[in-house]
């Protein structure tokens, strides 16, 4: 594809604007691309310049400057705005500082805000067994404070046949 703009280089800049339901698409090459006003154009990236990006993007709103310039980890002193201008933290006490901020990224990122780890494949039955009594014993809390007494039994049931299993292979 030819750049839109000079129609004589390759066009690798391809920018898709949608603006009152009205598709554009724009095809530059890369000096035309830098050259105009309408298209931000950088070629820099780090992981540094993704996490701010998610980190900016997973709050509703504007993450506050206040909360930027206020918040410090007690332990080494990194504030929040220098965590998002570093894109790492300074010591581990700063997921507590920061755990308001940092929950939202890591639950995101990772899909969980628990680190489940590897699971050798050995020693794998049992880990998996007892990963799953734990998750039935979670859904039977969660059925008996719902008063899903039916449920809560099934459930009940299934702990303990699991749990047999589990002591049985050992």
């Amino acid at each position: 594809m030819i750049c839109e703009n000079c129609n004589k280089n390759t066009a690798t800049v391809h920018v898709t604007k949608i603006l009152n339901d009205k598709k554009t698409e724009l095809h530059l090459c890369e000096q035309c691309a830098k050259q105009s006003e309408g298209v931000p154009f950088d070629t820099s990236f780090t992981i540094n310049n993704f996490l701010t990006g998610l980190l900016d993007s997973i709050h509703d709103s504007p993450i506050k400057v206040d909360y930027i310039k206020t918040t410090k980890c007690d332990h080494c002193g990194m504030s929040y705005g220098k965590f998002k201008q570093l894109g790492r933290l300074g010591c581990f006490q700063c997921y507590n500082a920061f755990q308001e901020k940092l929950l939202p990224l890591i639950k995101r990122v990772q899909g969980s805000e628990v680190h489940t780890g590897k699971v050798p494949k050995r020693a794998g039955a049992n880990i998996f067994m007892k990963k799953e009594i734990k998750r039935l014993k979670a859904e039977l809390e969660k059925a008996i404070r719902s008063e899903e007494f039916e449920e809560a039994a099934v459930l009940r049931d299934k702990i303990r046949e699991t749990e047999s299993q589990l002591h049985q292979d050992n």
